[in-house]
């Protein structure tokens, strides 16, 4: 396909990809920024596409990957910090800590089995025994019987509703 022909088609493609940006994300800010990423990469590779080739289908499979990497670009930055959470919550104080330094550590690790509390059985035992216990993906597989897969989105779900309830109470 020539950079013409792509430009004869691209504000119907642009439809296309937006739609599916909002389909996905519900909102128009991300939708105009997995539109933009779509039609940047499709308009890096006109050139190679053939021009029989399903360009619509190949525009709407473009930007379904763009929106799966913006979701997991976000998901990685907020991932750092749900997993700040746990150990240095729950650490124990140490004696040479001020007494102001003391209470905040008290105080973290009561709001902290609250919150832990407030999670459904199952996302508070696997959270346990990820962040608390420690043990890897792995284990927590072979010891629940939960497939991998799985054990990482459920933890990664429960740590979510962690920092978001904790970061609730903090505001308050």
């Amino acid at each position: 396909m020539t950079r013409s022909e792509f430009e004869h088609i691209a504000a119907q493609l642009r439809q296309k990809v937006l739609k599916v940006g909002l389909d996905f994300f519900g909102n128009r800010e991300d939708a105009e920024d997995v539109a933009q990423d779509a039609m940047v990469q499709l308009w890096r590779y006109c050139e190679q596409i053939d021009s029989g080739r399903n360009i619509s289908g190949l525009a709407v499979r473009v930007a379904k990957n763009c929106c799966v990497y913006l979701y997991r670009k976000r998901q990685a930055v907020q991932q750092r910090s749900y997993t700040e959470i746990g150990p240095r919550a729950l650490r124990h104080p140490d004696t040479s800590d001020s007494p102001q330094e003391l209470l905040e550590a008290e105080d973290t690790r009561r709001m902290m089995t609250e919150v832990v509390a407030l999670l459904k059985p199952r996302e508070r035992e696997l959270f346990d025994m990820r962040q608390i216990e420690g043990l890897s993906v792995d284990d927590v597989s072979k010891q629940t019987g939960i497939p991998k897969p799985s054990v990482v989105a459920m933890v990664s779900a429960a740590r979510k509703k962690v920092f978001t309830e904790l970061t609730r109470r903090m505001k308050q």
